[in-house]
């Protein structure tokens, strides 16, 4: 099996292949199958982050939460904690640019939620597998919030991001469902 450094390093690659025009209509795709899915209908919190990049286009989403009532929460990371922490988005104006180009709430115009508050949180990865295990940026947040989360949690993703196996360790939690252009995929079934 191919290392996490290796398998990353391969859907970067085609991830930076795709055409804009591909990318945005998968990306409307995927928002459509999870907005018609029962994880998107029974939540009223939504935990998720600011795409960037290649990663699945998520501001249109975060405009379908607002129009459809939903609150919407954005990760900030604590990179000295190594933690994160969730905070209300109620408008895009209430991001700032931070490391690596990542957008985050400005904490001091946002108000933060707790992890029981949050009923669905979408994480974010490079590579995925069948049974929901995941490669993210490295850093290990999602790993260590989700570790005292009991909501349901998800992934968005392109059909070619996800693989029969990634490498993964005691510590990584998997995700419930995987949600592609092409399918919803329940990894726990």
């Amino acid at each position: 099996m191919a290392t996490k450094a290796i398998l990353r390093m391969k859907i970067k690659e085609k991830l930076n292949e795709i055409s804009e025009l591909t990318y945005k209509r998968r990306s409307i795709d995927i928002i459509n199958l999870l907005c018609q899915s029962s994880y998107w209908k029974e939540a009223n919190t939504i935990g998720v982050t600011i795409s960037r990049g290649r990663e699945v286009e998520t501001n249109e989403l975060i405009h379908r939460a607002w129009n459809e009532g939903k609150q919407v929460v954005v990760p900030k990371c604590d990179a000295k904690e190594k933690k994160m922490t969730f905070y209300k988005l109620t408008s895009f104006s209430q991001l700032e640019t931070v490391y690596f180009g990542l957008q985050e709430p400005i904490v001091q115009q946002t108000e933060r939620y707790l992890p029981t508050q949050i009923d669905l949180i979408i994480t974010p990865g490079i590579v995925f597998d069948q049974k929901g295990y995941r490669i993210g940026y490295g850093g290990g947040y999602y790993d260590r919030y989700l570790a005292s989360y009991n909501g349901e949690v998800i992934a968005l993703a392109f059909s070619f991001q996800v693989t029969n196996k990634v490498p993964f360790e005691e510590h990584d939690l998997p995700v419930k469902a995987i949600i592609t252009e092409k399918e919803i995929i329940n990894c726990h079934d």
